[in-house]
């Protein structure tokens, strides 16, 4: 990372003695790899001193830094800096006779003010032809009006609002469809609708209050009625803004917390699979989309389709969805592979991979080769932690990160075609969700447009640029303990993306601590066949490529517990070496 000589002018918006930023027009404060972006100092030192700044990546490494000398009294200095790696960054900087630090801005604690260069993979990762808007593999909770950021971190999905609470609050028959309520962030065609139906307003309950996914509606035949209405409405804006989607994707329930009688659950999903296939003959009715995969009767996915499968839901259901998060938390301290070496086997099936395994098999029984959805999974700061001047630490934002990326891996790998992540900006209640810095407000804001972003949301940004338009191929097989790996090829039989890591318990503790950065492995790759050599491409977990060679079709690796993506192109030796997903049938 290269930066020019700060030009000075006089004056700026002090902030103690020194602050900084890496402003962008559209809030996010994102840049392109290889663009030019000014980072601006301004100063209040109390007599003639030196600035000394730095730039640091995501496990601390120097990628730029200097020192230039300030006047007294408030005094900007802006830098012209150009990066040729992509990732997330963080800018400290003091005087050095006054000292100082970076003020705490919103959600972001004191002493950095962070920035993300976009990566490049196209030298590495060609292009791909989506013959259907639906290939796309990425969703993302809590951006839905914010199309810069969407577009930044490569999403193609988000979730629309028709739930009968939403369109109808006060009273039957008061929404019609038209495409003039269309919100307008899917009018470009850019972002599709995942079409929530979940809520009932209180005129419609027979509980006499707005529930959400607690009981049936009092009215089913409405019910059904009005669905039809969904229907009408999702297939005019399909065809109107989506002309390459195929299908229309409904989420009937969201982490639903039944109490109402097993046979309305299944009677509700009737009415509304009813009402939507009688007027959009392009349907996909998709639930249960409890909070957990598998392993739980009451909150897990799994277990609602064990319950309800026998009195006949397998009937009404074309897909499910399910939120991705795993038993007791997911935080950095607790990873999705921290039950996988448990001597005990009740405790190992919580793991995410096996959770992900289990809910794939239940699928089968249910109705074969269903999709699978991840609508929600999104790792917090540790218990404990709140929004403040000195947390999170450095090393929190590195974990969660990497926490972040290896399971949203393990749902792709493990069969399911879409995966969401979340969230966006940091948000009240619930600390350290977002993805990115809320640099306005301290605990955060739905809907914060002034971001900044935290290392997940580069990793994000990488693992969408690497993974979206492939089919998956399947977990590799025979994996040494504490190694993990699935194999992915792009579209239309394109390169083969195989993403690999290694969690070592030892080296994360389960309460909160340090994690290690410098942990790692050896592992060797099959990525050609046996006799051959050359070489293959790795991108790091913020998409930065490097060049490894090998012989004899075996590429030897240094594992972290950041993956690695290895770009090759023997897709015979991958699917050899790989085990598909029960049920899973590509995209």
């Amino acid at each position: 990372m290269s930066c020019s000589t700060p030009t000075a002018s006089s004056g700026g918006s002090a902030n103690g003695l020194i602050s900084a930023d890496v402003k962008t027009a559209d809030g996010t404060r994102l840049f392109a790899q290889g663009s030019s972006f000014n980072l601006s100092f301004v100063t209040a030192a109390p007599a003639a001193d030196n600035v000394v700044w730095s730039i640091q990546d995501h496990v601390g490494n120097v990628k730029g830094s200097g020192t230039f000398a300030v006047a007294s009294g408030t005094q900007t200095n802006t830098l012209s800096c150009k990066s040729t790696v992509g990732g997330y960054f963080a800018v400290t900087a003091s005087l050095s006779k006054a000292g100082g630090t970076l003020p705490q801005a919103g959600t972001r604690p004191t002493g950095i003010a962070t920035f993300g260069v976009l990566p490049n993979v196209s030298g590495v990762i060609p292009a791909v032809s989506f013959a259907h808007q639906e290939q796309h593999r990425f969703g993302m909770q809590g951006f839905n009006s914010n199309a810069a950021a969407l577009a930044a971190l490569g999403i193609s999905q988000t979730i629309d609002d028709r739930e009968l609470s939403a369109m109808e609050p006060n009273g039957p028959n008061t929404w019609t469809p038209s495409l003039s309520n269309v919100d307008p962030s899917y009018t470009s065609g850019k972002i599709m609708r995942l079409v929530r139906l979940d809520g009932i307003p209180a005129w419609a309950s027979p509980t006499g209050g707005f529930q959400d996914d607690t009981h049936a509606p009092s009215d089913l035949s409405y019910y059904q009625n009005y669905m039809a209405r969904v229907g009408t409405d999702t297939a005019n804006v399909r065809k109107t803004y989506f002309p390459t989607q195929q299908n229309d994707y409904y989420q009937v329930t969201w982490e639903p917390q039944w109490t109402d009688s097993q046979s309305n659950f299944v009677a509700m999903y009737k009415a509304v699979y009813t009402g939507l296939h009688s007027t959009d003959p392009n349907a996909v009715v998709m639930g249960t989309t409890n909070p957990l995969v598998a392993n739980c009767q009451t909150e897990c996915t799994s277990g609602y389709l064990q319950t309800f499968a026998a009195l006949g839901l397998g009937q009404y259901i074309d897909g499910i969805t399910t939120h991705g998060y795993y038993n007791a938390g997911t935080y950095p301290s607790h990873p999705p592979e921290l039950y996988d070496t448990d001597p005990n086997p009740a405790n190992v099936a919580n793991a995410l991979d096996k959770q992900m395994q289990q809910l794939r098999s239940q699928m089968q029984s249910v109705k074969p080769n269903m999709r699978l959805w991840s609508t929600e999974l999104g790792i917090s700061y540790d218990p404990g932690i709140s929004y403040g001047a000195n947390s999170p630490s450095s090393n929190q934002l590195y974990a969660q990160a990497a926490i972040a990326a290896r399971a949203h891996l393990i749902i792709l790998g493990e069969g399911a075609q879409v995966t969401y992540f979340f969230y966006g900006p940091d948000y009240p209640d619930e600390v350290g969700y977002g993805s990115f810095f809320d640099l306005s407000d301290a605990q955060g804001a739905y809907g914060a447009t002034n971001l900044s972003p935290k290392p997940e949301a580069m990793a994000f940004a990488a693992m969408t640029r690497i993974v979206d338009g492939t089919q998956t191929l399947g977990r590799l097989n025979g994996l040494p303990t504490m190694v993990y790996g699935y194999a992915f090829q792009q579209l239309n039989g394109g390169k083969v993306i195989t993403a690999l890591w290694t969690h070592n318990n030892a080296q994360w503790p389960t309460s909160s601590g340090s994690y290690s950065s410098t942990y790692s492995t050896s592992y060797g790759l099959q990525v050609d066949s046996a006799g051959t050599s050359g070489n293959v491409t790795v991108l790091d977990v913020m998409g930065n490529a490097s060049t490894v060679p090998y012989s004899n079709g075996v590429a030897t690796l240094k594992l972290t517990e950041s993956p690695i993506y290895v770009v090759s192109t023997n897709a015979t030796v991958a699917k050899a070496n790989a085990t598909a997903p029960l049920g899973y049938t590509g995209q």
